[in-house]
């Protein structure tokens, strides 16, 4: 049981409604992450303003979904693997080797690739970058923009990944664990 209450959409009012809805209104659903947000309807916001954001950049949908996948499999975090595995699936049409592959950081397309690999190395180093990871995502032949742009990726899904662990939020996708990680 999530341990921050899922705000309803119904009995709701003022800023909480107002984002819930617009939630709808763009998913069809309203998950239970952005109702337990609802509870600081500034935290909703900003989750939604910087995710919309990075949305029109020059990373395609399908990598964007491949970074979510990669940070939450390095984090251990359930809901995020179960929800972007059905983004992933359903929205931008990657297959399953895809996915796996995205949830071990790797790509056959090698844009993606270096993206995973990079997004990867931030995340393990909670923020630190050795020049040569730096070094290896212009190889592999992301611009300053994509950098910039995998970078803040990162930043999102640790957001959502440490928010849903801490608060336990009940997953309303199908579910898909972590894998089994080395200590």
């Amino acid at each position: 049981m999530s341990r921050l209450p899922l705000v309803d959409p119904a009995t709701t009012t003022g800023p909480a409604r107002d984002l819930l809805a617009a939630v709808q209104s763009s998913l069809g659903v309203t998950p239970h992450m952005t109702r337990a947000m609802a509870n600081s309807p500034a935290v909703l916001k900003g989750y939604l303003e910087l995710s919309g954001a990075l949305a029109t950049g020059t990373l395609p949908l399908a990598t964007r979904e491949r970074l979510a996948l990669a940070v939450a499999e390095q984090n251990s975090c359930s809901y995020c693997l179960s929800a972007h595995t059905y983004l992933a699936c359903n929205v931008a049409k990657l297959g399953e080797d895809d996915i796996e592959a995205a949830r071990h950081a790797e790509s056959a397309e090698p844009l993606a690739d270096a993206a995973l690999k990079l997004a990867a190395a931030v995340t393990a180093g909670r923020g630190d970058l050795a020049d040569a990871d730096l070094a290896a995502a212009r190889a592999g032949g992301l611009d300053d923009a994509q950098i910039a742009e995998v970078l803040a990726h990162v930043a999102l899904n640790v957001l959502t990944n440490y928010f849903n662990k801490a608060a336990e939020v009940d997953i309303d996708f199908p579910v898909v664990s972590p894998h089994t990680h080395a200590a």
